[in-house]
């Protein structure tokens, strides 16, 4: 049984219980900034203590690098003895202050993690630059699509007009201002090409001035936010999906739009050459010109590509069951690893850094006299066990792996 614990949203809180036994804890804490609790240290302790030792859990398993929630979980789950799994779902710098930042308490995390896994090559040796750690421990374990939700047109669309479709967040590392530059040329060359945005963010304003700049109103549509469960709708509208990302771990909007039937334009960042085979995708440099040449050369192929082809194709490359099969062995792993005492833990803090592996120590040493004095406050055999839920042998795995990273990369 999986059992899933994140922030409140809006007024839901408390436990909810959803299909294929998968449970959900909704703890009573609102996010402050871009879905991120406050981070306390050690104020979430006593409740995930409680949530860990009611539910039995053998294994935690903490997704994203900026979740302050799953940095305390992890930490708190060590001290507690528990092996613990973390995926890195995002690929950062190393010049800017926050990249500079982040990397430091990612690698306070990962220092005494159980085992990591990374959506893409390119993520796992990023992961393993920022963090120190061993590569060995750091598994590969790419996203995918649920090919029965994401299905072509039932109809083929035409190509006496070609729907280019952008569904992202308008921002800048989603390359929101290489678009700016990019679809005026495209409508200059192209008077047949139509574009449907979709998305929000802060550079919105932006597409929308060019499109009053360059009288584009009619040829290019702004949809604002698309919920996840319109984001078929919106695909197989189009013939092209427009990816325009600075950075990117493996992108699940392309895996989306390619199980739709529609062929790809992205820039080649990060992950994104991994995702998709040569002929199912168009790769750029992220410059304004080389996105063009790749629009360019999209369309003179477009009449080539079988959507329905294309749709059977994906089935057999990305499936959940897949995700779930090879996660579970990662899980079987972390749990055969031996346990270490406090001190054998405390030794890779402080080498972490002159001043930071001395501060990670200090910080683990309080979560662990924490921890004993939540022992006598409240002794686990006073904490009541959830009785045992027995599912029935079906595909529940599959799903559960797909809500979690549904949940995570939208």
């Amino acid at each position: 049984m999986v059992v899933v614990l994140t922030h409140a949203y809006g007024n839901r809180s408390g436990v909810r219980y959803m299909t294929g036994g998968l449970k959900v804890y909704y703890v009573p804490w609102q996010p402050f900034l871009m879905q991120n609790t406050l981070p306390t240290f050690y104020g979430t302790f006593p409740i995930i203590r409680t949530i860990l030792l009611r539910e039995k859990v053998s294994l935690v398993h903490g997704h994203q690098a900026f979740s302050t929630l799953c940095h305390e979980a992890l930490m708190h789950a060590r001290t507690m003895g528990y092996k613990v799994v973390f995926t890195d779902h995002s690929l950062y710098g190393f010049a800017d202050v926050g990249s500079i930042h982040m990397n430091k308490v990612l690698q306070f995390t990962l220092a005494d993690v159980t085992r990591a896994i990374c959506v893409s090559h390119t993520s796992k040796e990023n992961t393993v630059l920022r963090s120190g750690l061993p590569p060995g421990k750091v598994f590969v374990i790419p996203n995918a699509v649920d090919t029965a939700m994401f299905k072509p047109a039932p109809e083929r669309l035409g190509h006496n007009e070609i729907v280019i479709v952008v569904i992202s967040r308008l921002v800048y590392r989603k390359g929101a201002d290489l678009l700016v530059e990019v679809i005026p040329e495209v409508c200059r060359l192209y008077p047949n090409v139509r574009f449907i945005v979709g998305g929000d963010g802060p550079k919105r304003v932006r597409l929308e001035e060019m499109r009053e700049k360059h009288s584009l109103q009619d040829r290019v549509e702004m949809l604002g936010a698309v919920p996840h469960a319109s984001v078929r709708s919106v695909l197989i509208s189009g013939h092209i999906f427009l990816n325009s990302s600075l950075t990117e771990a493996f992108c699940i909007a392309i895996l989306e739009a390619a199980s739709c039937g529609l062929l790809t334009v992205s820039t080649r960042v990060g992950g994104v050459p991994e995702v998709l085979p040569d002929d199912m995708i168009v790769l750029a440099e992220p410059d304004p010109h080389d996105m063009v040449r790749a629009i360019k050369n999209a369309i003179s192929i477009l009449p080539k590509i079988d959507p329905q082809v294309m749709h059977d194709r994906m089935k057999g490359l990305y499936n959940w069951n897949d995700v779930a099969k090879r996660t579970e062995i990662v899980y079987n792993r972390a749990l055969k690893c031996s346990d270490q005492s406090l001190l054998e833990r405390l030794s890779r803090y402080l080498s972490c850094g002159a001043w930071a592996g001395k501060l990670f120590c200090l910080v683990m040493i309080i979560d662990f006299l924490l921890w004993r004095l939540l022992e006598l406050w409240q002794p686990a055999k006073d904490i009541e066990e959830v009785p045992d839920v027995v599912l029935p042998c079906d595909q529940d795995g599959e799903k559960i792996i797909q809500k979690i990273y549904n949940q995570v990369d939208h």
